[in-house]
């Protein structure tokens, strides 16, 4: 009875075991590889698969999703000989589960080193300024010879970042004395340049200036020569005058023309800014000779006024 019982017993369990390795279930984002007798045949998608125990087997199971790798910081030589630390990360995703698990030993550390050798290779081939400047392009020379060359492994190297370039703390320092030189300079040129611009609108202004000046001053001769003209032309009708009125006998306007004269110049002899005291030996009687001439002819001129018989207005027919 007690036999009968435990060989039950082993049975039970036996069965349960050959249900598990018979009864397979693949979850998501993960691609399993079946062996027979070791020797792989084929590979299991997710979901629910059923295996002959003992005969199949499972092999590895991969990690189908992208994954990522942080490759770790190194020392680099440049092309001038600078030494940089450099790091990054690496994301590829498994496309063929058989090639991932039976092509190369460690997935992972095969590709690390990959990826550090390569790093090496690129940054060596640039300057130190241009390593610095250019990671875009690093990438992508990185991603296009990784992914090159992890083909035959089964997985896909979708993109590699340089997370950081770490130069020496001296050429750091002599990096910062640069770019400060450099904007020194280039603050120097912007002032240099203002004040060139600021010279220049001066000089404009001036000649602007200038010119308005000249402009101004042309009128002003233009007015001034105007007015002499005008009373030259009225001196000359003056004279004019006074030269018919001595034509006609009458002898008085010459001395209203005289005493004109005289007196003009007597004003502009009192007005002179450079006399203090003036003396002017004159005789009263040419003066006074010279007033009743104008007086005279006044008189003469309301006689022959009053003298002349007045208009009458014109008649009308009838």
């Amino acid at each position: 009875m007690f036999e009968t019982g435990f060989l039950a017993i082993v049975v039970l369990i036996a069965g349960i075991v050959v249900l598990f390795k018979t009864v397979r279930m693949v979850p998501q984002g993960y691609e399993w590889t079946v062996e027979r007798f070791g020797k792989y045949t084929h590979t299991m998608t997710p979901g629910l698969h059923f295996l002959i125990p003992v005969v199949y087997g499972v092999g590895r199971k991969v990690n189908v999703m992208e994954q990522v790798l942080d490759v770790p910081s190194q020392e680099v030589i440049t092309k001038d000989n600078a030494v940089v630390k450099v790091d990054g990360v690496v994301f590829f995703q498994v496309l063929d589960a058989a090639k991932a698990a039976y092509e190369v030993s460690n997935l992972e550390v095969a590709t690390i080193a990959l990826v550090q050798t390569n790093i090496r290779t690129v940054i060596g081939s640039m300057d130190l300024d241009e390593s610095l400047s250019n990671r875009e392009s690093i990438n992508a020379q990185l991603l296009n010879v990784v992914d090159h060359a992890t083909h035959p492994w089964g997985i896909k190297v979708t993109r590699i970042e340089i997370r950081d370039i770490q130069p020496p703390r001296d050429l750091v320092d002599s990096m910062a004395r640069q770019m400060k030189a450099e904007r020194d300079r280039r603050a120097v040129i912007l002032e240099a340049e203002g004040h060139r611009q600021a010279e220049i609108l001066r000089a404009e202004g001036d000649k602007q200036a200038a010119i308005l000046q000249a402009e101004g001053q042309k009128e002003a001769a233009y007015r001034e020569a105007e007015a002499r003209e005008r009373l030259a032309e009225a001196e000359a009708k003056a004279t004019q005058m006074v030269s018919e009125a001595i034509a006609q006998g009458d002898v008085q306007a010459i001395n209203y023309f005289v005493a004109q004269k005289y007196v003009e110049a007597f004003k502009e002899l009192a007005t002179a800014p450079n006399q203090k005291f003036v003396l002017m030996p004159m005789e009263s009687s040419g003066i006074i000779g010279s007033i009743a001439g104008i007086a005279e002819l006044a008189r003469e001129a309301m006689g022959r006024q009053q003298a002349a018989p007045p208009r009458m207005p014109p008649r009308t027919g009838g």
